[in-house]
């Protein structure tokens, strides 16, 4: 059972829930999420099992894309609806102020986690300082924005916006609740995050992302085969070589490979990724070539 599940995580549940009722669903203990959602976001979670959590560290570095309700007027200490207001302003916004915002947060910039997150500091996480009344301090880290697109309005009866929905795709380690409590201080007005929903992460995509009731389901009627995609499917990009019979030991123990220890004959440029397989066409490793040392180097083995 080594591959990667699409889950769609509902509302409600933290990502690391997400995982624990997957392990007792499929009686797998190895797992791991590959980027978490606030409880109460919803969308893709994209779940690495057996071998396949190996991947996890190169699946978390894919761009997302998410639709975003921004409530205007409004702060919180959790930048969401979820925490406890701190200010309330009457917004007299307007669709042409809301498109300067996303212009102005298009790119990359600067952005201050939030204090509620899982960022550790000091071998703490941020969300356990703010339980105890705490703020600290926190530097910036570059994040990009690719698109910032508003997709819809909500207005009062003097025409002014109350709500926006927005896609964003963004690089890892963007938090969407900092980009809209980001985008209120531009406008003036303060702004927090109504609803999350993640239609896109790397190669996953809402539309083909089962619920966990889904999955308990293919279990039930032996589908799972279905569900589960194959580790090799998203190493693709990687061309395939295989090793010579005679050298699969060193395949197997991790080992360097030289040219000649593969059926292929290949010309390779340093840094080059390949999907190393062994006589009998199983996914051994994922290798990258040096050129200083005219080898491949074991950089993911999905060896037991």
């Amino acid at each position: 059972m080594d591959g990667i599940i699409n889950i769609y995580k509902e509302a409600g549940y933290t990502s690391f829930d997400v995982v624990a009722k997957l392990r007792g669903i499929l009686k797998e203990r190895r797992m791991g999420h590959t980027g978490t959602l606030d409880p109460q976001a919803t969308g893709v979670l994209p779940v690495c099992v057996g071998k396949a959590t190996k991947l996890c560290e190169l699946l978390l570095d894919k761009e997302k894309a998410y639709e975003a309700v921004m409530l205007l007027g409004v702060t919180t200490d959790t930048e969401d609806m979820t925490g406890t207001i701190l200010t309330e302003t009457d917004a007299r916004i307007t669709e042409e102020q809301i498109r300067s915002a996303t212009m102005k947060f298009t790119g990359e910039y600067g952005q201050v986690p939030p204090m509620y997150s899982a960022l550790k500091v000091d071998g703490k996480r941020l969300y356990e300082l703010a339980r105890e009344g705490k703020e600290i301090e926190r530097k910036p880290r570059t994040v990009e924005i690719f698109e910032n697109e508003p997709l819809s309005f909500e207005k009062d009866e003097e025409g002014f916006v109350k709500t926006v929905t927005l896609r964003v795709r963004c690089s890892k380690g963007t938090y969407i609740r900092s980009l809209l409590r980001d985008m209120g201080e531009f406008l003036g007005c303060g702004a927090c995050m109504k609803s999350l929903v993640r239609t896109q992460a790397g190669a996953f995509f809402a539309d083909t992302a089962l619920t966990l009731d889904q999955v308990e389901q293919a279990r039930d009627e032996g589908r799972l085969s279905e569900v589960i995609l194959p580790i090799d499917s998203f190493l693709m990009k990687y061309p395939a070589v295989t090793v010579e019979p005679e050298f699969e030991k060193y395949l197997y123990n991790g080992n360097q490979l030289s040219m000649d220890m593969l059926t292929e004959q290949i010309l390779p440029a340093d840094g080059d990724g390949f999907r190393v397989y062994d006589t009998n066409g199983k996914l051994i490793g994922l290798y990258l070539y040096c050129l200083t040392k005219k080898q491949l180097q074991p950089e993911k083995m999905f060896l037991p």
